[in-house]
């Protein structure tokens, strides 16, 4: 009996080795297959998870803007006072809602190519007012003259024409015609060709971004949706060769197996640049753990405290000498127009930028834009993209309307939060084929691993108990 116990007992020690042993080779094999896996899925290409949510994404996505009202245009343009906003909203839009189209792959570089249609449709139920709503807001053709026309006859001839058109410093327009676009009475009465409608987002609808060209990752799945070129309505040429404008993806994905200490880069064409975002914090986004990064104040930090930015400043006045931080100026890919983009409110900027402004109240958790990342795909699960418009005016000795400016304002027009997030559906759909199946394959492998050493650990000390009493 003694002996028969012991070899039970030995036995029940071999098998919880065994299983040990079996738990410890299960993990990096598991691994390897979740790897071996992820690596298929997101590749670019017909057929795979990420494809299917490239082409179309399945999550709703809104824009809102919030307009800054000016409540004092005629103090500001006859005694240069301080402008006093208030912003309005929001007004919510929906957009990205179009599938991407002219998709073409390219066996031979690995890319594939596409063009990004362009839509908004307005959601009332989601909005403070309607589209018929006015604004008082600079005058951007008037603003816009001297800056791009800087000979003082053509500025004469201008001003004729903006006194006839009836034209100021500020204007009242509608939501629609601020955001898609109107006839300027004073470009229109201007005797040669040029275009005369205006709009901050003009234009815009019936419109596609690209074409872009990115890797679809089937050579190497590190370069994975980063894009390859960038050809479109936004014309980067202007910029010298060494800005390097294009450098990331699109935000909408990043290459797999996203590390807290990674920066991810990516380009949006609405600022004519490349950003990026650094690690803020992990969260839980319906049950699925994520990476929030955040984008940096250095983003738009001066270039003495980030060189990166050194093709933002294009002029020394302005900038006092190229120290002002916080706003960028993107006029060079916005057809000479004097637009500069900062974060809402002008979070992070210098005291100089703000000080002519009043009614600005920026919050860093209100107007900073970050991008939930699940780490193991490399998807964008949820994000808040918010960025503020803004434009430039100058004292204008040959035009009426601004002859009066004592100082020149980098004036807000309007603020922006475009935001989306990963459905209910699609996220419990997510959690079954990705991080359902990893939780559960790493449950096996600790659970085997786990019952493997108590039943060595158990087996053995009875196995010694038992030799021990038989030996007295």
């Amino acid at each position: 009996m003694g002996c028969d116990r012991n070899c039970g007992l030995i036995a029940g020690a071999v098998i919880g080795a065994v299983l040990a042993v079996f738990g410890g080779i299960l993990m990096p094999v598991g691994d390897m297959l979740i790897e071996k896996t992820i690596k298929r899925e997101v590749v670019l290409e017909e057929g795979t998870t990420a494809f299917k949510n490239w082409v179309k994404t399945g999550t709703t996505v809104y824009r809102q803007f919030w307009i800054f009202d000016v409540q004092n245009p005629d103090d500001v343009a006859k005694n240069s006072s301080k402008i006093k906003v208030k912003q309005r909203g929001p007004y919510t839009y929906r957009v990205r809602y179009l599938a991407k189209e002219n998709i073409t792959q390219d066996p031979e570089d690995h890319t594939v190519s596409f063009v990004q249609p362009n839509g908004a449709i307005f959601e009332p139920s989601l909005s403070v007012g309607t589209e018929d709503d006015n604004f008082t807001v600079l005058n951007l053709a008037v603003a816009a003259a001297p800056h791009i026309y800087q000979n003082s006859f053509v500025q004469s001839v201008l001003n004729s024409l903006i006194k006839k058109s009836k034209s100021s410093m500020f204007q009242t327009r509608s939501l629609k015609e601020l955001l898609w676009g109107y006839q300027d009475p004073f470009l229109s009465l201007v005797p040669y060709p040029i275009k005369t409608t205006v709009g901050v987002f003009y234009p815009y609808n019936n419109t596609v971004d690209g074409v872009y060209k990115v890797f679809n990752g089937k050579d190497n799945i590190s370069k994975v949706a980063i894009i390859e070129s960038y050809k479109g309505k936004r014309n980067l040429s202007y910029w010298p060769s060494y800005c390097d404008m294009i450098n990331g993806t699109d935000a909408a994905s990043f290459p797999p197996f996203v590390e807290k200490s990674r920066t991810l880069r990516f380009f949006s064409s609405d600022i004519c640049r490349s950003i990026y975002a650094v690690f803020g914090s992990e969260i839980d986004l319906k049950g699925i753990p994520v990476y929030r990064f955040v984008l940096p104040a250095n983003a738009f930090a001066s270039p003495f405290q980030n060189p990166d930015n050194h093709c933002f400043c294009t002029e020394k006045v302005i900038s006092n000498n190229c120290t002002s931080y916080g706003v960028l100026d993107i006029g060079k890919c916005k057809e000479g127009k004097p637009v500069y983009i900062s974060l809402p409110h002008f979070l992070h900027a210098s005291p100089d930028v703000s000080e002519p402004i009043e009614g600005l109240h920026p919050n860093e958790d209100e107007h900073r834009t970050y991008l939930d990342v699940e780490p193991i795909t490399g998807f964008t699960l949820q994000f808040a993209k918010r960025l503020q418009v803004n434009i430039l005016v100058k004292p204008a000795r040959k035009i009426e309307a601004l002859k009066n400016l004592k100082r020149p304002y980098i004036v807000p027009i309007l603020w922006l939060n475009e935001t989306g997030t990963i459905g209910d559906e699609k996220a419990e759909m997510f959690k079954a084929q990705v991080t359902g199946k990893i939780k559960l394959l790493g449950m096996v492998e600790m659970a085997l691993l786990g019952i493997g050493v108590v039943m060595f650990v158990a087996f053995m000390i009875s196995y010694c108990a038992c030799k021990s009493k038989n030996g007295k």
